[in-house]
């Protein structure tokens, strides 16, 4: 399944930090490589793990490889996780009531329960 491709080639921070950098634009392998210590060869890998999941697209110009950035697989990604929106706000929300009330109940604002 092409989403699972997708939520695979996110697990890794350095293919993270790979799709980051081609927001800005195309780039190739070495300038992708460039902030990591990393050979070109295991840049390489990284990106064909980008490509299997569809979020990079290669381009070959004689020796040099430009990839570019594929936004259609992460807005399925954004789609799938936004199904699950309103069950983390509903908990966030209850999570922000609770410490607000004990924010209240440790400046003496509400009445604390007596010991029993």
């Amino acid at each position: 399944m092409a989403l699972d491709d997708v939520f695979h080639a996110l697990t890794d921070p350095t293919r993270r930090a790979m799709l980051r950098d081609l927001a800005g634009g195309e780039r190739n392998i070495g300038e992708l490589a460039a902030p990591f210590a990393m050979s070109l060869a295991a840049a390489s890998k990284h990106v064909k793990v980008l490509e299997r999941a569809g979020l990079v697209r290669r381009l070959v110009k004689g020796r040099t490889h430009l990839c570019r950035l594929e936004v259609a697989p992460l807005a399925a990604a954004g789609e799938w996780l936004r199904f699950y929106e309103p069950f983390w706000m509903d908990r966030l929300d209850a999570l922000e009531a609770l410490l607000k009330a004990e924010d209240l109940a440790e400046s003496g604002s509400l009445p604390r329960a007596k010991p029993r």
